[in-house]
């Protein structure tokens, strides 16, 4: 028996259709099933937002609570005492203060204690400070920090450490680190507020900074449309420059923090706070900068070698890119329209973050006891360590018997349909954030697929854009929804997969870990060959208008008749892409950095003195910069995929004859060796 060939193996060719010139404007709504669905789900998941609206209240989960569990400045009975103070904070050395609390009577104060206190030393009136008749032996000034007083060091000496204790060193040294473990929970904060007080100072420089980003990315654009070759080779290069001279100046940066560090060492002093932070400073940024070196040293390595074993691709990547550019520059509105998905990606998010949040906090308080270690409660209340226990009776029946013991709020008590809701919330945000990109790649796939069976180039419509997005929209929601679905089901197993796998880390099960690792691994790669089978069929889509599964076993046959091809045009070029962004980034983000952070300008001319953190700026505006940098290139990404998928069916349609010539530009026959014979 005859060895089938591949076309038989992968289908037959694409027959010659004489009626056939490119997106068809007579078609039917496709999936219309899982467009139904997808209206439900969207329904009803806007009713869940409304539930967990109305019934949830995320102050529940931010502000601080004292040893009953009270809400400070929140709850009936600490009305107006919004900050927290602990009694004893040596007592919270343990570095899992941040997720069990510290193991101390904390109580709700109208402020923050600005005197000395010693027991029997140094007195004054401190019943506000006491929990049921239990008041610190102790109290240093303090400064609120995140509505928590936390002692400030510098009005710390010897002589008042000897007053509390004959052990100075360990007192002090016990109360730094539990000055540590209670910020640790909270310094993201801090700077966060310190962040977005920079962001208020300078954000019309940023906007600038921006402006011109979107500038610098429009322009290169427009260069590529006629010169691809050299600013593709200069994408590279760049790239490679970049990455060298941010190597190097990340390793000048580590020996100096390494230096200062050193340095530090022997000028600390351990009654002064400002050294003790400074020197916790100082070692965290040399591990950034050491971070820094490594990071870029493998990427710098991992580019290089691509280049050398790919060069050839390349070139014929380029070629396909310079196609594509002129696509793009015959539809200028296509560089524009991924605006649109953008937004409403941001909006998507922006969603399923506020319903999480409302949902985590619906239900009733949790509280459950806490004697830290102390055995002798347990026997005197009659009550087990970490059990249910009531707030209000608390204090006034347990309190006197266990004063370090507490009735301590551990998480909101969901209804039993939290997580099941939840689970509704995430899994709907993946679904409509994978149908907004099926939804702009399919409307860019309408319009380019246009531009290339267009015999005459200039013939184009000039509302391609808006046709091609309303046909969409009028026929095809279910076909996205259909695609999308599928991923979000996908990126759904993957996620519970890493649920188990955290769930599983405490049996440290050697077969365990490789089953869990080989599942993970294999979920990935399918996400990934789904997106690219996803991306496909919306082609096939745009130009046939068949349903999601015709499409996508369309796309597939006419792609492995093709799959050497594929693989230039799969990889490469998006290679290729994904360096042009880095480059425009470093360049805006090198500019940026002369404004924001150096010292090479004046300061008559720009004054950044006032900034928390000179780096803010610079780090916004290059994440602006790659973000904007991503929407134009998806669109040249996009114009590729599909006139790539369009030349594969034109060579199986026609055969340049004058009966069947083909579609395809003079400059992509030259690429692929045809030929039209009229020609």
């Amino acid at each position: 028996m005859a060895k089938p060939t591949d076309e038989t193996d992968h289908g037959e060719p694409i027959p010659y259709d004489p009626d056939f010139n490119g997106p068809l404007s007579k078609r039917s709504c496709t999936d219309v099933l899982c467009f139904a669905i997808f209206i439900v789900f969207v329904a009803a998941w806007a009713g869940i937002g409304l539930y967990a609206i109305l019934n949830g209240d995320p102050s529940t989960l931010l502000v601080p609570k004292d040893s009953s569990g009270r809400r400070c400045g929140k709850d009936t009975e600490v009305l107006g005492k919004p900050y927290l103070f602990f009694h004893d904070l040596t007592q919270c050395i343990s570095p899992t203060v941040a997720f069990t609390g510290c193991p101390t009577p904390q109580v709700c104060v109208r402020a923050c204690p600005t005197e000395i206190y010693v027991e029997g030393k140094i007195t004054y009136d401190i019943e506000e400070y006491c929990v049921d008749n239990v008041c610190p032996s102790w109290i240093l000034p303090s400064k609120p920090f995140q509505k928590r007083c936390i002692p400030t060091l510098s009005s710390v000496n010897e002589t008042i450490i000897n007053l509390i204790t004959n052990n100075a060193d360990t007192f002090l040294s016990k109360l730094k680190q539990a000055i540590s473990n209670i910020k640790l929970l909270y310094e993201a904060e801090e700077v966060g507020q310190n962040i977005v007080e920079d962001l208020a100072k300078c954000w019309w420089k940023i906007l600038i900074g921006v402006l011109v980003a979107m500038g610098g990315c429009m322009v290169y654009v427009m260069i590529l449309r006629w010169l691809a070759s050299p600013m593709v080779w200069l994408s590279i290069l760049g790239v490679i420059v970049g990455l060298g001279a941010g190597l190097y100046f990340s390793i000048v940066a580590l020996i100096a923090a390494q230096k200062s560090y050193n340095d530090l060492q022997t000028n600390s002093s351990k009654y002064e706070e400002d050294l003790y932070y400074q020197n916790k400073q100082l070692k965290t940024k040399r591990d950034l900068w050491l971070t820094g070196v490594i990071v870029l040293s493998v990427v710098l390595l991992i580019i290089l070698l691509m280049l050398i074993f790919l060069r050839k691709r390349i070139l014929l990547a380029i070629a396909l890119i310079k196609e594509g550019s002129k696509a793009v520059g015959s539809v200028t509105a296509s560089l524009f329209f991924p605006i649109i998905p953008w937004v409403l990606q941001i909006a998507v998010i922006g969603y399923s973050l506020l319903i999480g949040v409302f949902l985590a906090s619906t239900g009733q308080p949790l509280y459950k006891t806490r004697y830290y270690d102390d055995t002798n409660c347990a026997n005197l209340t009659g009550i087990s360590d970490d059990t249910v226990c009531d707030p209000t009776t608390w204090s006034t029946n347990y309190s006197s018997l266990c004063p370090n013991a507490s009735c301590k709020f551990i998480k909101m008590n969901n209804d039993a349909l939290y997580p099941y809701l939840q689970a509704y919330n995430i899994f709907g945000f993946f679904w409509l954030l994978f149908f907004i990109i099926a939804l702009g790649q399919m409307v860019l796939a309408g319009v380019f697929a246009q531009w290339y069976w267009t015999f005459n180039k200039r013939r184009l419509p000039f509302f391609a854009v808006t046709s091609a997005f309303l046909r969409t929209l009028r026929y095809h929601i279910g076909t996205l929804a259909f695609g999308s679905l599928i991923l979000a089901i996908c990126r759904m197993i993957r996620v519970a997969l890493e649920y188990l796998d955290h769930k599983l880390k405490k049996y440290d099960n050697a077969f365990t870990k490789a089953v869990m690792c080989l599942l993970k691994c294999f979920f990935y790669c399918l996400e990934k060959f789904l997106k690219f089978l996803n991306k496909n069929a919306y082609i096939m889509c745009a130009i046939h208008g068949k349903n999601f599964c015709v499409s996508a076993k369309n796309a597939f046959m006419l792609l492995m008749r093709n799959i050497l091809r594929v693989w230039v045009l799969d990889k490469v070029t998006d290679f290729l892409f994904f360096l042009s962004k880095v480059l425009l980034t470093l360049a805006v983000g090198g500019v940026s950095y002369i404004f924001f952070a150096s010292e090479l300008l004046p300061t008559s001319f720009i004054d950044n003195s006032d900034l928390n953190y000179k780096i803010v700026p610079v780090v916004l505006i290059m994440i602006c910069t790659y973000l904007i940098a991503s929407l134009f290139f998806s669109v040249y990404s996009m114009a590729v995929d599909t006139l790539f998928l369009c030349f594969l069916e034109d060579c199986e349609r026609n055969d340049g004859s004058a009966e069947k010539p083909y579609y395809m530009s003079r400059n992509l026959m030259k690429i692929f060796g045809k030929k039209n014979k009229l020609d």
